[in-house]
């Protein structure tokens, strides 16, 4: 459904931050890009969705294909129309709209008037705090009720991709949990395709059949999440120390091996 090949990145035409980054996304499938902060899986999804020129970036080589047609070098409404949404990190919502009126603002290519009202009543079962709020302006809402709501908005839109940046982001334990049984749901329930990036990679590797592991701007390795699970470099990654205290980068993990890059 989603296809990466071999993209690098810029920032400023002079910053390079994705340097042969391959990733793919099969329909119907939840993968995980992990890795460290600064490591480059927001400008991943930024690449992907056509968000990066608005931060004076650009993809200067590579392909992004959705559902087998390019979508590099077209504008980010262009990429929404064809099914592709992205949720950003920082929880963009019109704060002076109602919950309600958030929602609607997610439906605005649409023109089933009856399927966006069903599909707003799945939001509101999917998350019932939404429902309690839907008269309330979004500005008033909790951290985690407006990720709730950017997830519910995106929902609305129908997409065939919904690309996730780091939703678990400042939020307590118990509204991660909440959050990611949502993600499984929408995947399970309506066979959605998700890119998510996350820095919790236990969390993430919970819901996604896939990962991949971005450092410096490069995949350095990828697989089933039980295999990335029981990898004990993955682990020492994570944790951030090596076996003597000292700290150290994925790349030199003991037993470490080069992924063979996904180019086509």
């Amino acid at each position: 459904m989603l296809r990466v090949n071999n993209i690098d990145a810029v920032y400023s035409r002079v910053i390079h931050v994705l340097k042969g980054v391959s990733l793919e996304v099969p329909e119907g499938k939840v993968v995980a890009l992990l890795g460290a902060n600064g490591a480059g899986k927001s400008t991943v999804l930024k690449a992907i969705s056509g968000m990066l020129r608005i931060e004076d970036g650009a993809v200067t080589s590579g392909s992004v294909e959705l559902d087998g047609q390019r979508i590099d070098g077209r504008g980010p409404e262009q990429i929404v129309a064809q099914g592709l949404v992205h949720v950003m990190e920082d929880r963009i919502v019109g704060q002076y709209f109602t919950v309600e009126e958030n929602l609607a603002l997610g439906s605005v290519l649409r023109h089933d008037h009856a399927a966006v009202l069903r599909d707003t009543d799945v939001v509101y079962e999917y998350f019932p705090k939404l429902a309690q709020l839907r008269k309330t302006k979004a500005g008033y809402l909790s951290g985690g009720e407006q990720q709730m709501l950017v997830l519910g908005r995106a929902l609305m839109s129908r997409p065939k991709v919904l690309l996730l940046d780091e939703p678990s982001l400042g939020l307590a334990p118990l509204v991660v949990e909440e959050i990611f049984g949502v993600i499984e749901r929408i995947n399970r329930e309506e066979g959605m395709t998700i890119l998510l990036v996350e820095q919790n990679a236990t969390v993430a590797l919970s819901v996604a059949h896939y990962g991949y592991v971005l450092e410096n701007g490069r995949v350095v390795l990828d697989g089933e999440t039980a295999s990335l699970k029981s990898d004990e470099n993955v682990k020492e990654f994570y944790l951030g120390l090596s076996v003597d205290g000292a700290r150290k980068s994925f790349r030199d993990a003991k037993h470490y091996s080069r992924r063979k890059r996904l180019v086509r």
